[in-house]
Parts: C-alpha cells; sequence; structure tokens
C-alpha cells in the first residue's frame, strides 16, 4: 500500500482545484469498489493531487492521467459482525484519523440500506455510498444503488445525489482534515 507521507510537500492548495475535482475522485473511488462487487467493508481514502503524485511517485500514475485527485486507499476497515458495532468503529476511526498538509481530502465509502423517505416500513435496497471532504470545505456525498437482479451488468455505474445525503459522514471526514498532524 502506498503512503500519503510520501507525497511531494509542494501540493497545491485544494482551492487551486476545480468544482468538479472531489466528484471526479468519488466516481474513480465507486468504480474501484465497485470492480470487487458488493459485500464489503468499509473503505477509507486519502485524497491527493495527482500532478504530486505523479512527480514523487510516477510509477503510480499513468502517464494519460489527467484527473486531479488520485485517492489512495487506507489499510482495510474491519467488518463488524453488528450494524451498531460497525458504526461505532467507523465513528472511531473517522474520530482518530488525521491527516499530513499533502492530503487535500479524504473519502470514505460504505455499504447502506436505502429506504425511502416516503415509505420507511418499505424494506430497504442496498446501496454504496460514497462521502468526501476537502480541506477548503467542499463536501460530496453520492449514492449508487445495487443493480436488481438480472439487470444488464455492462449498464454501467449510476451515482445519484442529494444535498442531504451523508451530510454526518461528509462532516466526519471534513473533521479529519482539521487536524495538524504536526501540531
Amino acid at each position: 500500500m502506498d503512503h500519503v507521507s510520501d507525497v511531494h510537500p509542494d501540493t497545491p492548495a485544494s482551492d487551486a482545484l476545480s468544482p468538479d475535482a472531489l466528484g471526479g475522485a468519488l466516481r474513480d473511488i465507486v468504480e474501484f469498489v465497485d470492480q470487487d462487487g458488493w459485500d464489503q467493508p468499509p473503505m477509507l481514502f486519502a485524497l491527493v493531487p495527482t500532478a504530486a503524485l505523479a512527480r514523487s511517485q510516477p510509477d503510480l500514475v499513468d502517464a494519460d492521467d489527467d484527473s486531479e485527485l488520485s485517492p489512495i486507499a487506507q489499510a482495510p476497515l474491519p467488518n463488524p459482525a453488528s450494524a451498531e458495532d460497525a458504526t461505532a468503529e467507523l465513528e472511531r476511526v473517522l474520530a482518530t484519523t488525521s491527516w499530513p498538509p499533502t492530503v487535500m481530502g479524504a473519502a470514505l465509502v460504505q455499504e447502506i440500506t436505502v429506504v425511502p423517505p416516503d415509505e420507511p416500513t418499505s424494506e430497504g435496497r442496498p446501496g454504496r455510498v460514497a462521502a468526501g471532504a476537502l480541506r477548503d470545505g467542499r463536501t460530496l456525498g453520492l449514492l449508487q444503488l445495487r443493480p436488481e437482479p438480472g439487470a444488464d451488468p455492462e449498464a454501467g455505474i449510476e451515482l445519484l445525489t442529494h444535498p442531504d445525503l451523508a451530510v454526518e459522514l461528509r462532516t466526519a471526514l471534513a473533521h479529519t482534515l482539521d487536524v495538524d498532524p504536526a501540531g
């Protein structure tokens, strides 16, 4: 696994990133996770500027990669048996995580059950939420619903978003960027 501390310190500020940088990184993360299918534990990612990563570790970046941010997967998170234990473990991890200044953002992807707001007693549908935050305060949440049985596997990944999607998770990720690890 790559270490985020290996990225060169002259990383540009997150305000130099385009408005689409976080969304592009989250899409990359969903596509990466989707390759291994469903029923996976949560995964945490550092978001580092691709240009800085290309300078410090050129073997990790494709020559034609024009993305602004590169997700770097962190150590796998535990997958506790119960939902309550999983929530407590995720809260603990996010409360104790901080990033070096070279990291411009953080993201997490986890599987959830989506229940329609107007039908709180209906059976939920499995989904995957990808949430991210940048040092400049921008956050975003994307939702991928698990395809129905028999769905066309070549249909591609459909991502949905809403301003209220994963607000608490986005806030927790933003707090991991507040702490100065040198301080």
